[in-house]
């Protein structure tokens, strides 16, 4: 097989962090860009940055938190749809643990993509994030393991 003839297959894939205050909330973002809200994260670099580092770059980038560490708690593959706005992936969730009073007060949102910020409890995150996104959240916050989903959605025989 010639090289020009074989291709990688490209699969798009981001991390996203959740970051808690001492009092067990979730932190949250409005992005300017889409209708529902968000936690940190973001597109993984093709220049061969790691799930981690992207986690960690996109957490400081969008809100000038610096994770230290972090747990990977859910791993989620999102299938391709015709829909240029839902090119699929993998996604790969870190929890972050909670965070101190005074790391938190540095929080800096990313002007031209995060409008605001806040810390709600689980329940009321859940109203806010995104179908996907909600089921991971949901799922990894109810779970001491590294949970494997497909759309957001356990697999039958993946433990």
């Amino acid at each position: 097989m010639t090289e020009a003839a074989y291709r990688l297959p490209k699969i798009a894939a981001s991390a996203g962090a959740m970051v808690f205050d001492r009092s067990g909330r979730l932190l949250v973002l409005k992005p300017s860009y889409k209708p529902k809200w968000t936690i940190p994260g973001g597109q993984i670099e093709a220049d061969g940055e790691s799930p981690w580092e992207a986690c960690r770059r996109e957490t400081l980038e969008e809100c000038g938190l610096h994770v230290k560490r972090g747990r990977l708690v859910c791993v989620d593959f999102l299938r391709p749809r015709p829909d240029p706005h839902r090119p699929g992936g993998v996604r790969f969730l870190f929890h972050c643990g909670v965070l101190a009073d005074e790391e938190l007060s540095a929080i800096k949102l990313q002007a031209e993509e995060i409008l605001e910020h806040r810390f709600v409890e689980l329940e009321e995150a859940y109203s806010r994030l995104s179908g996907p996104l909600r089921r991971r959240v949901r799922a990894a916050a109810a779970s001491k393991r590294c949970l494997y989903l497909e759309e957001g959605r356990r697999v039958g025989g993946v433990r």
